[in-house]
C-alpha cells in the first residue's frame, strides 16, 4: 500500500522508489537467465530494416523468467494503485537492460537524457514521428546500485511538469521537429537503491541510463506499463499528463480537501 507522502512524491517529482518489492528467489533466477545470455548467447534481436541494432538478452523479452519479475511480485497491484484498478494492461514484454562498465580510466560523463518516442531516424522510428505508447516505466534492479555512477537509471525530477507545461503553451505538435529544449527544473538523479527494489516514473519523464564507472554490470529489467486507454489518449497525455492516473488525482484531490478543511 503506497502511503500519501509517496503519492505525492510521484506526483511532484515524477517517480518514486519502491524498496523490496521483487522477492530474492525471483530475482535470483531472471538474474541467472540474463547472466546466462550474456555469456552463452551473446548478442542478437537485428532488425537492419528499422535501425535497431543488436542487443543483449533479446530472447529473453517474453520469458517467464522476466515476466515473473512483475507479475509474481506486487509491481502490478502498486502500479493499480496509481493507473486505477484493473487498469493496467497486460504486460507482453518487458526488456533486461545490462549496463557494462566504462573502460578502465574513463571518467563517467555527464548523463544525457531524453523522453521517449520521438523519432530520429535511427532509432526504429522516422524523422517527424513521435508517439507515446505506454503510461509510466517499470524498473526492476536485480542487483545493489548503492552509489551513483553505477549505471542507475536517472531521472530529472520535475521535468514531466515542465515539457506539460511546454507543451500547454506550444502544442504537442513540436515533438515532429524533435525533442524540444526546454529548461528543466532540476539537474539529474542517478536513483540509489538495492536489489529488488521498483522505481515508477512518469511516461513524459526525462530520463537515461546513467554512466558506469563501477567495477560492475548494472542490472535493471524495464517495462512500460500501459493504462487500457493509452491509445485513445495518446496524445491528448501530452498536456493532460495525469488522465492515466486516477490514484494520483485522487490523492491529490484529497489532500487538498483536508487541507482546505483543516
Amino acid at each position: 500500500m503506497l502511503s500519501l507522502a509517496q503519492k505525492r512524491q510521484f506526483h511532484d517529482e515524477g517517480y518514486i522508489r519502491i524498496p523490496g518489492v521483487v522477492p530474492k528467489v525471483l530475482l535470483d533466477e531472471a538474474l541467472r537467465a540474463v547472466n546466462h545470455s550474456i555469456g552463452e548467447v551473446g548478442l542478437g534481436g537485428e532488425d537492419m530494416e528499422n535501425n535497431r541494432s543488436a542487443f543483449h538478452c533479446a530472447e529473453l523479452l517474453r520469458a517467464p523468467v522476466i515476466l515473473d519479475l512483475f507479475y509474481k511480485s506486487p509491481v502490478i497491484e502498486i502500479a493499480e494503485e496509481l493507473m486505477g484498478k484493473g487498469n493496467v494492461m497486460p504486460l507482453k514484454q518487458a526488456k533486461p537492460y545490462p549496463r557494462f562498465p566504462l573502460s578502465l580510466g574513463e571518467d563517467a560523463p555527464e548523463p544525457r537524457g531524453h523522453i521517449d518516442g520521438i523519432g530520429s531516424g535511427t532509432n526504429g522510428m522516422p524523422k517527424g514521428y513521435y508517439g507515446r505508447g505506454f503510461t509510466a516505466f517499470a524498473v526492476v534492479y536485480l542487483v545493489d546500485l548503492l552509489e551513483e555512477n553505477a549505471g542507475n537509471f536517472t531521472v530529472w525530477p520535475k521535468s514531466h511538469r515542465a515539457f506539460e507545461a511546454y507543451f500547454q503553451k506550444n502544442g504537442h505538435e513540436v515533438l515532429a521537429n524533435g525533442r524540444p529544449d526546454i529548461p528543466l527544473p532540476e539537474g539529474p538523479v542517478m536513483v540509489t537503491g538495492k536489489a529488488g527494489d521498483l522505481i515508477l516514473a512518469h511516461h513524459l519523464m526525462f530520463h537515461t541510463g546513467g554512466p558506469n564507472s563501477s567495477p560492475n554490470v548494472r542490472h535493471a529489467v524495464i517495462s512500460r506499463l500501459r493504462h487500457k486507454e493509452v491509445d485513445g489518449n495518446e496524445y491528448a497525455a501530452y498536456t493532460d499528463i495525469w488522465r492515466e492516473w486516477p490514484g494520483i488525482t485522487e490523492a491529490m484531490n484529497g489532500s487538498k480537501e483536508e487541507a482546505l478543511a483543516n
